[in-house]
């Protein structure tokens, strides 16, 4: 479990709540354990009907922990604390709600095409630089970010890794509303309790229907995952990665 992951209720809503500022909220293998443990527990537990998802101030997640990525690299092992929490995101029965401010970068972007909906603040930036670090999509994205967003804007989000301010978000579909920093908090709590009021097999089914099929996804995840791993040992990927870990050491 990780310390970096702070677990709390709020009536009949549970908050996921990332807390690594010192990182930016640089995910490790720990805390996506711990973040799927949550998920799986609140899904069990009738008390729970709905799972809100928050950052720090200034970042909702910087991505993965890129020391993660390279220990990978070295050992060939990468664990399964990151696929089973993108498994856990495509199979949650509860609505997923999520606060933005700041930074939201690889999976702090990709995680929203899951939640069913995501505030963010105006100053709220959202960036998926896979291919540049020389790996591909994941989190589903590459079937979930087309049939939100159309072809083109996708390609360019997820593949060209060009970024998205809020505005440009929320326009895209990714984001529902834009608040000010201030209303942030308040606003997707007040979201995620008129959820949790709604009679819960109903509120279950209509979401359901509403979203694409989860094997589908579940099938796409795991698809991205195989040539993510191969990915994160091949030369392009190495070399990228070197690249970028040395800029940002300088």
């Amino acid at each position: 479990m990780s310390d970096h992951i702070q677990i709390a209720r709020h009536g009949a809503v549970q908050i996921i709540r990332m807390n690594r500022p010192d990182k930016k909220n640089a995910l490790t293998r720990a805390m996506y354990a711990t973040m799927t443990q949550a998920i799986v527990d609140g899904d069990a537990d009738p008390a729970i009907r709905a799972h809100v998802f928050f950052g720090v101030p200034g970042a909702f997640s910087s991505g993965n922990d890129l020391q993660d990525f390279m220990a990978f690299v070295t050992t060939g092992n990468m664990g399964s604390e990151v696929i089973d929490f993108l498994v856990a995101l495509a199979s949650a029965k509860k609505p997923l709600v999520a606060g933005v401010d700041g930074l939201a970068i690889g999976i702090g972007s990709t995680i929203h095409f899951h939640c069913d909906l995501t505030f963010a603040t105006p100053q709220s930036f959202f960036k998926t630089p896979f291919v540049d670090l020389g790996l591909v999509p994941e989190a589903g994205s590459s079937l979930l970010g087309p049939a939100l967003m159309g072809h083109q804007r996708a390609f360019a989000f997820l593949a060209m890794g060009d970024g998205l301010n809020a505005v440009e978000a929320k326009e895209a579909g990714l984001v529902y509303k834009l608040v000010e920093t201030e209303e942030l908090e308040n606003s997707v709590l007040k979201a995620a309790t008129e959820i949790a009021a709604k009679p819960p097999q109903a509120m279950q089914l209509s979401r359901d229907l509403l979203r694409m099929p989860q094997d589908d996804i579940i099938e796409r995840i795991k698809l991205e995952a195989k040539h993510f791993a191969e990915r994160l040992q091949s030369a392009e990927a190495r070399s990228a990665l070197m690249a970028f870990l040395t800029r940002k050491k300088g």
